[in-house]
């Protein structure tokens, strides 16, 4: 076979797959802490930054998911689809290193000790995350964070203190791509293409996911997984759309419930 920059990328990704694999044991520790939150009757809060929001997404809510995590998606940080002009880019970069944001955006929330909560930084290094973090840590909420390890190491923190996420994490999950993301050389270009992280991190999602699913099921409490008509014809499916939104909604009255708030 010749020599080709997309099974390079694909040798890369199934290397990604062996990086998670090592990692079981913290997997499954990680999705024990959110087992826990969810039969507690609590939530696991979700948080990404500029395209770490598509690992939020990937743990809830689609098809193969189910009720108990609670996705933060700050669109001002997020949303930049549209690259340059109003909403765009630079906005967001600019933003997701702004100083007291997160606590902006958490004071919304009543939060417990029972929750637990998912921070998603490939670099490990802007400030919007590693504050949630700090403020998570600050309520006794049990922090995960989902980095690439290579690249935070690499990369310096912007936040004041020059801390980076994984100090302000109880547990670190690795999705296994290179410094600066990117996998593939091709010759002839200075730079280096296809990024990893996503498919590194998704693996990660997925695998907790499976594991908190297990962990619940054996409790005697079988999550509402949202699951294809195709596979169990559409009144069974509709009925558990609905039953999972149901307690989604129920779960996240909760943060909104007057009381303390996060300081």
């Amino acid at each position: 076979m010749n020599h080709s920059a997309a099974l390079d990328y694909l040798h890369g990704a199934r290397g990604l797959l062996e990086k998670a694999i090592a990692q079981q044991e913290l997997i499954e520790r990680a999705a024990k802490w959110f087992a826990d939150s969810i039969l507690a009757g609590r939530l696991v809060h979700l948080f990404g930054s500029g395209h770490s929001r598509i690992m939020v997404e990937e743990m809830w809510p689609r098809y193969g998911s189910f009720p108990g995590f609670h996705p933060i998606v700050e669109l001002s940080l997020t949303n930049h689809h549209q690259v340059v002009g109003n909403n765009g880019q630079r906005q967001a970069m600019f933003l997701e290193n702004v100083h007291g944001l997160a606590e902006r955006i958490l004071r919304n929330f009543r939060l417990d000790p029972l929750d637990t909560a998912l921070i998603v930084s490939s670099s490990g290094c802007n400030v919007v995350p590693i504050e949630m973090a700090q403020h998570f840590q600050a309520k006794g909420i049990k922090v995960v964070a989902l980095i690439s390890r290579e690249h935070a190491q690499a990369s310096h923190s912007s936040h004041q203190s020059k801390k980076k996420l994984q100090d302000a994490a109880d547990l670190v999950l690795d999705t296994g791509a290179p410094t600066g993301d990117a996998m593939v050389r091709v010759q002839g270009l200075e730079t280096p293409v296809a990024p990893g992280s996503t498919v590194g991190g998704c693996l990660i999602i997925n695998a907790i996911k499976a594991s908190v699913a297990e962990q619940l099921t054996q409790a005697g409490h079988p999550p509402k997984v949202i699951t294809a008509s195709a596979l169990l014809g559409r009144q069974r499916a509709a009925d558990l759309f609905e039953s999972a939104y149901d307690e989604h909604a129920d779960r996240v009255a909760k943060l909104y419930h007057q009381g303390d708030k996060v300081s």
